[in-house]
């Protein structure tokens, strides 16, 4: 099992939502030192603030979708901190629920880059340093996104999908080296962070910040390949939804899960954060 215990914590989007609080529970773990990468530095400073108390942090402004910045960034964290123990890939952002028609270029290019190629990045750092010591975590916030087509949402999905196929083929890679690296990927449903504001989920509970956090945090802790978090009334896993879109009909599934549990109308009414 991953243990947090003396280890060298990395969470990208650190400053905000689940990497925050992540980062406060790294620290209760017994963390050596927790690393904060975000681009917001009004959040860094209130973050770094609130959790001196709990331990020792480092926070650094950083733009993840830049080569520059992040191969620039990671060598101040070696040389200021050390080697990473466990990167944390959280930074994300959603750019509206227009449909895919009404989609700028723009739109395009910095949902990928933030969403799929950054953690791509960051990992392409740390990686190498853990595959020589035998030794490390890697854990990479995908989305319930990731796994099921939803209207509104063309190129967030796209970023998602591709970045549980990134992890996973890690994962595997490293499986294949025998290597002591593990890979964690993470697929929740929408979180209550102001990063989904309006959205509406008819059957599926949205889902505590705290709770995700604690559930992902576990998850690395036990060294889990991948970990789809959701709440139903009955169990109710993404690995259930995708084996009723290898069985049912197209049209079936587009009724049962887009209609009845109202999955393709979540977005319908998203506003995101109003706040630049």
């Amino acid at each position: 099992m991953s243990n947090f215990k003396e280890k060298r914590v990395l969470i990208t989007g650190g400053a905000s939502g689940i990497g925050k609080i992540m980062g406060r529970m790294s620290l209760e773990k017994g963390a050596a030192a927790l690393v904060i990468w975000d681009i917001n530095q009004q959040n860094i400073d209130a973050t770094v603030a609130e959790l001196a108390a709990v331990g020792k942090v480092f926070a650094y402004r950083v733009d993840v979708s830049s080569e520059e910045a992040v191969a620039g960034t990671y060598e101040k964290v070696r040389e200021e901190v050390g080697a990473v123990d466990i990167l944390i890939n959280c930074a994300g952002i959603v750019t509206g629920n227009k449909t895919f028609d009404l989609i700028t270029t723009d739109e395009i290019h910095r949902t990928m880059r933030i969403n799929a190629t950054a953690p791509m990045l960051v990992a392409l750092q740390v990686l190498p340093e853990m595959i020589a010591r035998d030794s490390g975590h890697i854990c990479n916030i995908a989305s319930a996104g990731g796994l099921i087509s939803n209207p509104r949402m063309s190129v967030y999905a796209a970023s998602k999908w591709a970045v549980i196929g990134w992890s996973d083929s890690v994962r595997l890679e490293l499986k294949e080296m025998k290597s002591k690296v593990r890979v964690t990927t993470i697929a929740p449903y929408y979180i209550t962070t102001g990063m989904f504001d309006g959205v509406q989920s008819r059957l599926l509970p949205l889902l505590k910040p705290e709770y995700v956090a604690r559930k992902t945090i576990r998850a690395i802790e036990r060294n889990t390949d991948f970990k789809c978090i959701m709440k139903f009334i009955v169990p109710l896993s993404m690995h259930f939804v995708r084996a009723m879109q290898g069985l049912l009909p197209t049209a079936l599934f587009d009724w049962l899960f887009g209609e009845v549990v109202g999955i393709y109308h979540t977005m319908d009414n998203f506003t995101g954060r109003t706040k630049a």
